[in-house]
Formats: structure tokens, sequence, C-alpha cells
């Protein structure tokens, strides 16, 4: 896949993948894993048992759904899961009654300030049924008697995810998490899943310095089991991990920092950011609400943050119908694609460098200086005397490339070269 058409085939799986009715389990998360399984050679797939304890949680039984429905008196279909599975609350209890309108009404969720979308609307952890519709179709409900079905299972089984560890010549690990949650929204979530999964096939066939581990989770539930079962080894081998959520729009690209904003993580993603023309959204984790929640916390405090298009929560069509595959489009995801594979190359050339003879080493004799001395032609090796002058062994790439203002990943030709040369070290 070469990098001109990767939005093109990222936006091809998000087709395939749209329609799957995605939860916390059941057989859309198994649809949805099967079709990654095709793509990432090497992709595991795991299953927890409901009733696993995972610090504070507890697994979910399984949902399994095939159909739900509301009809009239006249046994005309008005609300139906097989248009859109939206229209049912995620983890509906079953259910086959005939209620009045009044009794119904208290089972339907709509969205008045937005009478075309029908919203996303789940209750995974407290036994419930209801449907969800538009405010339009609401509003032209008539009194009567309504059939309301919802064929389905709520029973013990398995919440499934996926994980692949791509290996490295180093044990510091980098890691890509994503949900395979959602049912039927673009941005959110379709968007992650099909970016993680283009990084995943470039990075299996990149040289790689760091080891890479990409997987993908029910948002929430699956990240806390899944740092119940890894925190003691990602604490000491994680040096960076990326959330991977919103990454389909054409509006804008945003950052959610980790909890301190200190970690390399946090520095890897503000550099790449501000390469891209037009700036970004700058979010205070305190405006946080993905699984950057777990990554983060207190007690476990890893280097994670989320890059995203536009943030969760900010954009009016988020969790509703109108997260579809005409706002997330090809350029979107080729956008978000590119900015963590920029962010990924950047920590695979992050050493860092120090200097190895006293002053200034003598550049001409080596080549690498101007050999006629006049008015500027210093300025055309000024960024070279630069990377040179600071790199003491206490900054890294980074570091460096923040300090003289420029890209990174200019500063590693710079820094390769000085190297090849013998004039730096990796420290």
């Amino acid at each position: 896949m070469s990098t001109e058409d990767t939005g093109a085939v990222m936006h091809g799986w998000a087709q395939d993948m749209f329609p799957y009715p995605r939860s916390l389990s059941g057989p859309g998360v198994e649809q949805t894993l099967a079709y990654l399984s095709n793509l990432i050679p090497g992709l595991k797939v795991h299953q927890v048992s409901s009733g696993s304890q995972a610090f504070d949680w507890t697994v979910p039984d399984e949902w399994t759904i095939r159909d739900a429905y509301i009809e009239n008196e006249a046994g005309e279909r008005i609300i139906s899961f097989s248009d859109n599975n939206l229209h049912l609350v995620g983890y509906s209890e079953p259910v086959d009654e005939w209620l009045e309108l009044d009794a119904l009404q208290e089972r339907l969720y709509s969205l008045p300030d937005q009478p075309d979308a029908i919203p996303y609307v789940t209750s995974y952890y407290k036994r419930r049924w209801g449907f969800c519709l538009t405010e339009n179709q609401r509003k032209i409900l008539k009194p009567g008697k309504y059939h309301a079905v919802v064929d389905a299972d709520l029973k013990p089984g398995h919440l499934k995810y996926g994980e692949i560890i791509i290996p490295g010549q180093e044990k510091t690990e980098v890691m890509l998490s994503t949900y395979i949650c959602h049912p039927s929204m673009g941005n959110n979530e379709m968007s992650g899943v099909v970016v993680a999964t283009a990084l995943a096939r470039w990075l299996q066939s990149a040289h790689r310095r760091h080891t890479y581990r990409i997987i993908f989770v029910p948002e929430t539930i699956g990240s806390i089991f899944y740092l119940s079962q890894h925190l003691a080894h990602l604490k000491a081998h994680l040096i960076s991990g990326f959330v991977l959520t919103c990454m389909g729009d054409e509006r804008t690209y945003s950052l959610m920092p980790s909890r301190t904003g200190k970690t390399l993580a946090d520095k890897v993603a503000l550099h790449s950011l501000k390469q891209l023309k037009g700036g970004f959204d700058h979010y205070s984790f305190l405006q946080r609400g993905s699984d950057e929640r777990q990554y983060c916390s207190p007690l476990v405090d890893l280097p994670v943050v989320s890059i995203m298009r536009s943030k969760y929560a900010e954009y009016p069509e988020y969790h509703t119908s109108l997260d579809d595959l005409n706002l997330v489009t090809q350029k979107g995801l080729q956008g978000g694609f590119d900015i963590i594979k920029r962010c990924l190359q950047t920590l695979e050339i992050n050493y860092t460098y120090k200097a190895t003879v006293p002053c200034e080493p003598q550049l001409g004799k080596r080549g690498l200086y101007p050999t006629l001395s006049r008015t500027g032609s210093a300025d055309q090796i000024r960024n070279t005397m630069n990377v040179l002058a600071y790199a003491d062994g206490s900054l890294d790439l980074i570091d460096i490339a923040e300090t003289i203002g420029i890209d990174a990943l200019a500063v590693n030709k710079i820094a390769a070269t000085m190297y090849e040369h013998k004039l730096l070290t990796r420290a």
C-alpha cells in the first residue's frame, strides 16, 4: 500500500465494517476482529469471561442482538434495528410487549436540538431496554398501542479484543490503542480502527528500533482489563502511547495530553503537530473522555496521549447517526494516518547525541562546510552548527529540534551525517 492511496484504502475498510453491530461484546465485535485479522497478519484475538475482575470493574455479560423493532397496530415497523443499529439502546435486554404511546415514550431517546439525528445511547451496567429515533420521527407518533421487540441474549459469555506485538531491535515499546465497541459511527470510532490497521501494516514492513504494541479493545472496560494483565510490563517498557480516536474528518487536529503533560508522548505529539500547517487545538486533561482516562490514572500513570482530528464531544455529529462516512473522508483519514506516522518516525530517530570534540569541529576538511567564506555562506550550515552546539548529551533530538526551531526529522538528517563522520556519539 503506497502512501498515496492509504486514505482511499482505509475508507474502503471503514465502509466494509461500518454496518457491523458493535458493542462491548457479541457478534459485531467478532465480525470486526475477523475482518481485521485478514488485514493484519499475526493479530491475536483474546477472550475474557463475563464476571472476570479487572481492578474495580467486572466484565459484563455478553450481548447478542439479532433483531429489534417497534411496530404500530397495523403491523408497520416504524423503528427498526435493521435500518440503523443506533436505533436500539446498546445492551438492551430482551423484550416482547405491547405498550401505549405514553408508556413507550419513556423508553425512547431523541435529540430535540438535532431533529434529524439518531442519538447513540447505551446501558452496559444496568439492565434496561430502549430505542433511539430522530426527533422528527418521534413527533409523528400517534396515540395507540405499539409492539416493542428486542430479540437478544444478555447472558454470561465473553468479551473479546485484538492485539499484535511487532518486535523491534530494542525492548522499548510504543503502544497504539483504539476501540472496537462503537456501532455505526464513522469518526467515533471507525476512523481509529482503520488508522491503527494501516499503521500496523506499515510498521510490519518498516525498519523498527522500538517494539510496537497495537490493541483493539472495547472502550473503558477493555483498556482496564488490558491494564490489569499488563501493567507491570508496560510501566517497565512503554516509552509512548497513543489513543487513536476521531481521526477521520477534515476540520482540525487535536491533542489530549497525558495527565501530567510532561511525558515523551506529550513531547513528540506537540512537536509533530506544530509542524502542520493551520495549527491544532490543544486541550486540557480536564477535558478528557477517552481511554487516556485509564492509561493516565494516578496508579497507572503511563506516557499516553490522544491525537485526533476533531475531538470527541466537540463536533456536532458526535455520538449520533450524523457521524457517518460522509463526515469521514479519504483525505481526513490520510491526515490522521500521517500525523501518527510522523510521531512514530520521530520516536524511531529520537536519540540523545553528544559531541566528540571540544570547540567547533573543522567541517571544511570533511567536505561539510563552504570552502569560500563570504557574506551569507555561514547561513547555509547554521542548522548544522546549531545541532552541534546543543548536542551535549543532555538533550534528545526532539529537544534540540525545539531549541533551534526546526523539524526533528530535519535535525535527524544533520545528526546522522555528523554521527557518520564521528563528530557525534549516541548517548
